[in-house]
């Protein structure tokens, strides 16, 4: 199995930044890529960054791109996401996914997950 948990959410205004990080430890050799997906109140949780361990491709969700960068450390078996220049439609529950393979951006590609970290964004 793999475990994952997250840190580094917290509470900020619109235009400020926040790093989040994901620790994972076990049999992370199974994994290929790692992404965030967040999920705000009443709805379903969405794709937000991914990043393929081996070669560091990745690939961002429209809303996102731009603000957001995800980079990895594979010594340290970390994943962190970068966010910038928040909005209040970034307010969510974040989530770090772990994947064996399929499609980066595919909530069912991802067979663990953290127990996420609540990013808030007042305007």
């Amino acid at each position: 199995q793999v475990q994952l948990v997250e840190s580094g959410g917290g509470m900020v205004q619109a235009g400020d930044s926040l790093r989040l990080s994901c620790a994972a430890s076990g049999r992370t050799f199974t994994s290929d890529f790692m992404g965030w997906f967040r999920q705000a109140p009443g709805k379903e949780r969405e794709f937000t960054a991914a990043i393929i361990l081996s070669s560091g491709t990745t690939v961002y969700a429209d809303s996102v791109k731009g603000r957001f960068t995800i980079s990895r450390d594979n010594a340290k078996k970390m994943v962190y996401l970068e966010m910038n220049s928040l909005k209040p439609e970034d307010t969510a529950v974040y989530y770090c996914g772990s994947s064996p393979g399929g499609v980066l951006g595919s909530y069912n590609s991802y067979n663990y997950w953290g127990q996420g970290t609540q990013v808030t964004v007042s305007s």
